[in-house]
């Protein structure tokens, strides 16, 4: 597996459409770098493995919440 996907891979792996792997890269809530001449965004594996982990757990915190406010 290469070190650094494409946005597109990232969309791909993600299942989001490329504007919505873009919109998060923008935002800063999904680290990416810029390369190249013409400012290619690259989004190192790790990085987007460690993102995936943090939705899980924020995801885990957020059913907790609402679990303990309907009780």
């Amino acid at each position: 597996m290469p070190r650094f996907l494409t946005l597109a891979d990232v969309a791909e792996e993600l299942q989001i459409s490329s504007s919505q792997t873009y919109a998060l890269v923008r935002s800063g809530e999904l680290p990416a770098i810029q390369i190249g001449g013409r400012g290619q965004w690259r989004v190192e594996q790790v990085v987007l493995d460690q993102y995936i982990q943090d939705k899980y757990a924020q995801t885990r915190r957020l059913i907790e919440e609402a679990k303990s406010n309907t009780e």
